[in-house]
């Protein structure tokens, strides 16, 4: 049983939810809440932390007392608890989970790859969103920019609803670099652009493809929207300039999920 937060392994915990640095150097993400836990990859899990409250709800559910014995977990009491959660009203469990080591190569070895390539997305709401989408899409990979929101900052994880688990996540320095050698994979690319001349519903989706989507505000940089091999558009009406950068993926992705699979 923890009973100070001045704990060292407390502390730890807490820079790990706020400190981006401190993650990645050590090669984790953190994660609460009973559902974030229990879909957790077992030999994942590095550390998992547990109110007393939480523990005795915990024990009525055998499953779930299964999985704790396995990981291993320790006690620690409400007061600690909360310094150590990055939500207002925490479930009691939190875990550490050791972060999959997932590479652009890997990606190309998916059969017909659905790939989304994100750049400078500051939303960790949106990306979140995005990787969950993705998941229900059959999206079988994310590429991410240096300069998009970090993928597992809490906030982005929570959003992921799990889907952090099962959807490949690779970070690129270049993605104009990143994009060239998805051609080179024969992989077909598009840009979601307002310049597009045809919507997306003109084009096929059927072969491996991935999807480039720029910032909330100010889309995709001219030189990644440059190396895509062609640009879609989404029809708007009104007076809208864009859309959210999460909608806007989302209507590529399942359009690609209607003509792979709709369309058998």
């Amino acid at each position: 049983m923890i009973t100070s937060s001045s704990n060292p392994r407390v502390r730890q915990v807490a820079q790990w939810q706020t400190k981006a640095k401190e993650r990645r150097q050590a090669g984790i993400f953190v994660v609460e809440g009973f559902k974030m836990f229990g879909e957790a990859p077992e030999e994942a899990v590095a550390e998992v932390y547990i109110s007393e409250e939480a523990l005795e709800r915990a024990g009525r559910q055998p499953e779930l007392m299964g999985k704790l014995d396995r990981t291993g977990y320790e006690t620690v009491t409400e007061e600690v608890f909360a310094k150590m959660s990055d939500t207002q009203t925490p479930q009691g469990i939190l875990c550490v989970v050791k972060r999959p080591g997932h590479g652009l190569e890997q990606l190309l070895e998916a059969p017909r790859p659905l790939l989304m390539v994100l750049e400078n997305l500051q939303d960790p709401g949106n990306l979140g969103t995005i990787v969950r989408t993705g998941e229900g899409a059959g999206v079988t990979g994310i590429i991410i920019g240096s300069g998009t929101a970090d993928i597992y900052a809490p906030k982005t994880v929570r959003a992921t609803m799990g889907s952090i688990y099962r959807v490949p996540v690779v970070c690129a320095e270049d993605l104009v670099e990143a994009v060239g050698r998805l051609h080179r994979g024969g992989v077909h690319t598009y840009a979601a652009h307002l310049q597009g001349k045809n919507y997306y519903d003109g084009f096929s989706f059927r072969e491996a493809t991935a999807f480039l989507i720029g910032n909330e505000g100010a889309g995709l940089s001219p030189q990644l929207a440059e190396a895509a091999e062609g640009r879609v558009r989404i029809p708007m009406e009104g007076q809208l300039e864009s859309l959210n950068a999460a909608v806007a993926a989302s209507l590529l992705m399942y359009e690609a999920h209607r003509q792979r699979f709709a369309l058998k």
